[in-house]
């Protein structure tokens, strides 16, 4: 017995559809990093296609395969070539995958090198065509900011807070998740560590107390390091101070396009 396919029907509205897929699925595979390791994780994806006017449905059954066959292994490099095999899957002309999930690093103690994981929020989000493709990628790093004015105005000490940095950047294709990390790490008051030993909790708070930053210092030295870096086309940066003195957050963002401007 034949059985219709019924997404194959003709359409008479003449509505085209820009994107209509599924969203919230959950998936695991391996993400490879930048030294060639395996992590495993769980990934929640949004994949979608084009419509066309003509056309009743698209296959959601066809996402689904796609994740189970061609997602066993995923990196930033790899992306285009999925977006690419879910849009000739289902024979459409643009096709959009994105991905969220946990990215750990193993890192190691400043002064006794002992090691412990921290885990960073990581999107990836990316659309394809003929006419070529563009991968977004959106980071959630954690780092310690410490802050100007106390350190100036009182005798004991210096108030600091925990800090969100969010990176989210249009790339070339050749940067990886670790390198935004480490350009971001780089600027805050400090790093954050997992775990720590009372040499190691030393360091980084005099570490922190010795670079002071106000959240408009932290964002404009992590926007200076993006501008810098070629692999980098087009930024979104926030920071989000949760103060440890007030019931609110400090907060500041830099939007920069570099291929349409020349400075932040």
């Amino acid at each position: 017995m034949t059985i219709e396919d019924v997404q194959n029907r003709p359409d008479s509205r003449n509505i085209p559809i820009n994107k209509v897929g599924i969203k919230d699925i959950r998936h695991p595979f391996v993400f490879v990093d930048k030294e060639g390791h395996q992590q495993a994780t769980v990934g929640t994806f949004q994949m979608s296609v084009n419509l066309p006017h003509h056309q009743k449905g698209t296959h959601m059954s066809r996402f689904i395969a796609l994740l189970n066959e061609d997602c066993k292994e995923l990196s930033m490099q790899a992306f285009p070539s999925l977006l690419e095999n879910m849009t000739e899957l289902l024979e459409a002309e643009t096709g959009y995958i994105t991905a969220e999930f946990l990215y750990f690093v193993n890192k190691s103690a400043p002064v006794t090198g002992v090691n412990s994981l921290l885990d960073y929020q990581v999107k990836i989000d990316g659309q394809w065509s003929k006419s070529g493709s563009k991968v977004n990628v959106k980071l959630v790093i954690p780092v310690t900011s410490l802050c100007p004015c106390s350190k100036k105005i009182s005798d004991y000490g210096a108030h600091n807070q925990r800090s969100h940095i969010t990176v989210d950047a249009v790339t070339t294709g050749d940067i990886f998740v670790e390198d935004i990390i480490q350009l971001v790490e780089k600027q805050a008051s400090s790093e954050l560590y997992s775990l720590l030993k009372r040499p190691d909790e030393k360091f980084v708070t005099e570490r922190a107390y010795d670079n002071p930053k106000f959240v408009e210092d932290v964002v404009r030295d992590i926007a200076n390091a993006l501008n810098s870096d070629e692999r980098i086309l087009s930024y979104v940066l926030e920071a989000e101070n949760f103060e440890s003195i007030h019931n609110h957050s400090a907060y500041a963002v830099i939007e920069n396009n570099k291929t349409t401007n020349t400075g932040a």
